[in-house]
């Protein structure tokens, strides 16, 4: 019994150490397959798939690179055809954009221009570069040119309907008086020579109104022409209207 059971211990050892020869070879095996040529190390075992992992992408970028992927290369194609396309509308709107600016300057300056030398039916009036009236001596002063009786009388009256509608007094005869002493019924009188033609503020029309007292007094329903003749005197009369009570009680400069 002794002598069977020893036997029978020997027989599972030999076993053991041969099932664990195998083990160690297969072990080193792999080791080798995952390291070919280099002793690898466990811990390093875990970077390969890794790497695996990272190298698809590369080639995904250069089967696109290389025109592998369909449509790849019409898309770059007609990107660049959309480019150009682009370019030459951006050189188009800058031909057009400058022709605009130069058209706009060209504008501009007539402008200025035309306000340097502004149009005023002054007989006789002569402005500066700067706008200012060219003020003359009192010798110097263009002779009146008087509208006809009829036409003085047609303007008087229309004017007094304006000032009867607006409640402002005033009366044919306070009227006539003051518009013959100051133009002598000449509707186009600037006075080139006195205070208000230094200040550049010259007195106008049949009542010889200065613009700033045309602009305050101006009668609503009647032309924004200072040289209008009802618009002139409807303004000279509601400025007299306010200052003086009447037209009627102007008998001198005013």
């Amino acid at each position: 019994m002794c002598m069977t059971a020893t036997h029978g211990v020997s027989r599972i050892r030999t076993r053991t150490a041969a099932v664990a020869g195998i083990v160690t070879a297969g072990a080193a095996a792999l080791s080798l397959v995952h390291a070919p040529g280099a002793v690898a190390e466990p811990h390093h075992s875990a970077v390969a798939p890794t790497a695996t992992s990272t190298s698809a992408p590369a080639a995904f970028s250069l089967q696109a690179e290389s025109g592998l992927l369909p449509g790849a290369s019409d898309a770059a194609d007609s990107a660049d055809d959309g480019a150009d396309d682009t370019d030459a509308a951006d050189d188009a709107d800058t031909g057009t954009g400058a022709a605009t600016a130069e058209a706009t300057d060209t504008a501009d300056t007539a402008a200025d221009v035309e306000a340097a030398t502004p149009a005023d039916k002054g007989r006789g009036a002569e402005y500066n570069a700067d706008g200012t009236l060219v003020v003359i001596d009192k010798k110097d002063q263009p002779k009146p040119e008087p509208a006809s009786a009829e036409q003085i009388d047609q303007w008087i009256n229309e004017a007094l309907d304006v000032l009867r509608e607006n409640g402002i007094p005033g009366s044919y005869e306070g009227i006539y008086k003051n518009l013959m002493r100051e133009s002598s019924g000449d509707p186009h009188t600037i006075n080139m020579w006195d205070s208000n033609a230094h200040k550049n503020i010259p007195s106008k029309g049949l009542l010889q109104v200065i613009d700033p007292t045309f602009e305050q007094y101006h009668v609503d329903g009647t032309s924004t022409d200072i040289y209008d003749p009802v618009a002139n005197i409807a303004a000279a009369c509601n400025y007299a209207a306010d200052r003086y009570g009447s037209m009627d009680n102007v008998n001198s400069a005013y």
